[in-house]
């Protein structure tokens, strides 16, 4: 991790990914406490990670990874979280930049949430998640205040007290086409926005609370509502290969 301060910016590389290999490092496997005591870790037993050339690539075809009863569990087939935390400065803003490439494969044609590449941006102090999710055609910004496992429960200063809003861009990208993809919080402005290739997609104004440390998350996932009868129904034997890279964090301070 490489720590660079301009002016009146602070600048984080943080393109190491030699920990997901080594144990020790920037990145660790990402996952939730249980009600039971247990801990439930999204990894696929039969993932291939490559690390190469500054880019973390991961195969994991066919998915494997679900959970019956808890959307959230489900959700998530492999992913990474970040090691540590970043905050916005007060009144200021913080910006999570990286390169992201996506390719389903056996997915259903035209459905984005049957499996997809993501950059999370978590707030477990808040539940608040900021993130891009990338398939083989569509890509979709995504802004959600979730009942992650284990985060309090805040009663926000206006709108629902849970709530994610999917927004999607057709034929915006191609199977294994990279893009350059930026989420900016700004604190003193309660805004977020969202930049795919250096053009901005969405802007959200009056984010209803102020979000604390955040973590960064790497997946590969899947989105489809658990069947109240059959459980599970996110795995059907597709999967995705993921690209990441060139990730840098800017926090800005007015």
């Amino acid at each position: 991790m490489n720590i660079e301060s301009k002016d009146r910016e602070e600048i984080i590389e943080y393109s190491n990914f030699a920990s997901i290999i080594t144990g020790e490092g920037e990145w660790l496997p990402a996952g939730f406490p249980l009600a039971d005591g247990g801990f439930w870790q999204y990894q696929e037993p039969n993932a291939v990670v490559i690390i190469q050339d500054g880019f973390l690539r991961v195969a994991a075809i066919p998915y494997t990874r679900h959970h019956d009863t808890v959307q959230i569990l489900d959700n998530a087939k492999h992913m990474y979280f970040s090691s540590r935390t970043f905050s916005a400065p007060p009144e200021g803003s913080i910006t999570f930049s990286l390169d992201i490439a996506a390719q389903i494969v056996n997915g259903v044609p035209g459905d984005l949430y049957d499996g997809y590449v993501s950059v999370n941006v978590l707030d477990f102090t808040t539940g608040v998640a900021l993130d891009f999710f990338v398939g083989n055609e569509t890509v979709a910004t995504v802004y959600g205040k979730l009942p992650f496992p284990g985060v309090p429960d805040i009663t926000p200063a206006r709108g629902p007290r849970y709530f994610c809003l999917f927004e999607e861009i057709r034929s915006a990208t191609a199977p294994g086409q990279l893009h350059h993809y930026d989420i900016t919080y700004d604190a003193g402005a309660d805004r977020v926005t969202y930049f795919m290739d250096g053009k901005l997609v969405r802007s959200y104004s009056n984010v209803p609370v102020k979000l604390g440390a955040m973590t960064l998350a790497l997946g590969m996932m899947s989105e489809k509502d658990i069947d109240p009868v059959r459980g599970s129904v996110s795995c059907h034997g597709q999967g995705a290969i993921g690209k990441w890279g060139n990730i840098r964090i800017v926090r800005r301070t007015k």
